[in-house]
């Protein structure tokens, strides 16, 4: 029987290290092709013309990112439903080759009153390149089961 990771098992402070992935240009070059095609995400050279003076990974490849490493995690998140995403920023650029950190902090916490074998849960998701760089960070609501 799976385990899961339940409204009860978590506290408003806790934080959990979701894991780790290492941006592959064979990746995420067809990924911003397809999605998000800007010529920094793109290509070398017009990654050197750019602001950021280098290619820079997308934003929505770092969603993906933080997409599969959530659902990697064990053990798994009893989801419900995700609510929204709040306080969304990309505050410094990610560059291919970079290995990410995704960490999350519980920073509401509040058991439904209507409905008692569930709640919902505030985390703070933060993204961070090895080097200390913060990628992105965002506030996810999400709707938990309750452990019966």
């Amino acid at each position: 029987m799976p385990s899961f990771t339940y409204l009860d098992d978590l506290s408003v402070g806790q934080r959990l290290e979701i894991g780790r992935w290492t941006i592959d240009p064979a990746d995420c070059v067809p990924f911003a092709e397809r999605w998000e095609p800007q010529p920094h995400h793109l290509d070398e050279a017009a990654g050197a013309a750019s602001p950021f003076g280098r290619m820079t990974v997308g934003s929505l490849y770092l969603f993906a990112i933080c997409t599969r490493l959530f659902f990697e995690f064990e053990p798994k998140f009893a989801v419900l439903a995700m609510l929204g995403k709040n306080a969304l920023t990309l505050p410094s650029p990610a560059y291919p080759g970079d290995t990410l950190v995704y960490e999350t902090e519980v920073t509401q916490h509040r058991p439904s009153r209507s409905k008692p074998d569930r709640g919902v849960v505030t985390l703070c998701d933060t993204l961070t390149a090895e080097d200390g760089r913060v990628v992105l960070q965002q506030d996810v609501d999400l709707l938990l089961q309750r452990q019966r």
